[in-house]
């Protein structure tokens, strides 16, 4: 039986959730960070995933 394309996932998959032990851990995995780190940088800069990763790839560059 097919997927039911009436049932919504109201998760937005371009931010982080920053009170999600786990995704915090993932994005602190893809890029090297610690956990505190991926925290810090959700507090300076928000949860958009992609401004996220830019500075995360700054960050983990230096």
């Amino acid at each position: 039986m097919p997927d039911n394309k009436t049932k919504l996932d109201f998760r937005d998959r371009n931010r982080v959730a920053g009170d999600e032990e786990y995704e915090v851990g993932y994005f602190a995995s893809k890029f090297g960070l610690t956990i505190p780190e991926v925290r810090e940088l959700i507090a300076k800069h928000g949860n958009d995933r992609e401004t996220l990763e830019r500075e995360a790839k700054a960050l983990g560059s230096r």
